[in-house]
């Protein structure tokens, strides 16, 4: 029962912390917009052209297409484009953390649906077309899974670790956040990868969303899901939150280049902006004010 509370207290944590972070950026004053072209949801986009090339561009409409800019955008959050195309080697592992994230998500949902679609106890030559899907995808999914996303992240923090260059640029927090990673997908690995079919998973995975009172977990299976609990809980906090920024950090930032024109919502974003003013102190001396001679 209380893990069960603590799966859906951390999985609605989760969540919720997430969208409240989306929301802090959705409320965030105006960005100061970068522009670079080519900007993919404009036409011409594919010779690196802009809406502004045309004369008289502010007396025509400004054509875009959002199809084409989510589609680029997804090849960054999706395959990590840019680190691809810039840092080859440090995208095959990052990527393959990454990718391992995505198919232990995948995992994890299938195991709610085999929960409802694989009887226990059922042979696997029993089982219905549906049932032997769900089955083979849960086992790939899980395996390739907890392996790339425990060789990405101890890689990660290797590579931070012994690259002099990544080691510079690298905060405690961020050897953290690696080693916090790593903890639960080695957790995992020791619960779950005695059972590669993962039909122990599957059935812990059922008495957590019945909350089972008959549910005994083992010592391995509570840590597990402690520690993907407070890893849940802790992303959206932390720098590890960078999944919620994609968005606004192509679309206001990278790709926003909305013309600013008298009387356009550009303009009262603008005029907006102007009046912020910071709410915090900083203790850097070219921000405090200057100190009268002394007589």
């Amino acid at each position: 029962m209380l893990l069960s509370i603590i799966a859906y207290l951390s999985i609605l944590l989760f969540v919720g912390l997430s969208a409240f972070k989306a929301y802090q950026f959705a409320k965030m004053p105006m960005h100061g917009r970068m522009d670079l072209y080519p900007i993919p949801k404009e036409e011409g986009f594919e010779h690196g052209g802009s809406f502004y090339e045309q004369s008289e561009w502010w007396n025509k409409p400004h054509k875009v297409s959002h199809v084409r800019e989510i589609k680029e955008m997804l090849k960054e959050i999706i395959f990590i484009k840019k680190l691809f195309e810039n840092q080859r080697p440090l995208w095959w592992i990052s990527y393959a953390l990454h990718l391992g994230i995505y198919l232990l998500m995948t995992w994890t949902i299938l195991l709610v649906i085999g929960v409802f679609s694989i009887p226990n106890g059922v042979a696997i030559e029993s089982l219905s077309v549906w049932g032997s899907l769900i089955y083979y995808l849960t086992v790939v999914t899980g395996i390739s899974g907890l392996a790339l996303a425990t060789l990405g992240s101890g890689a990660l923090f290797l590579r931070r670790l012994f690259d002099n260059t990544l080691k510079k640029h690298t905060t405690p927090q961020e050897y953290f956040n690696l080693l916090l990673i790593f903890a639960a997908l080695v957790s995992g690995i020791m619960t779950w990868g005695t059972d590669l079919s993962f039909g122990t998973a599957r059935e812990v995975t059922g008495s957590l969303i019945t909350f089972s009172s008959t549910f005994a977990a083992t010592t391995l299976q509570t840590l597990n899901i402690i520690l993907v609990g407070i890893m849940l809980i802790y992303i959206p906090i932390s720098k590890m939150s960078h999944y919620v920024g994609k968005y606004f950090t192509f679309h206001k930032v990278l790709w926003d280049n909305d013309p600013n024109l008298k009387g356009s919502a550009i303009e009262h974003q603008v005029k907006k902006a102007s009046t912020f003013r910071p709410t915090t102190s900083w203790s850097a001396p070219h921000l405090k004010p200057p100190v009268a001679p002394g007589k």
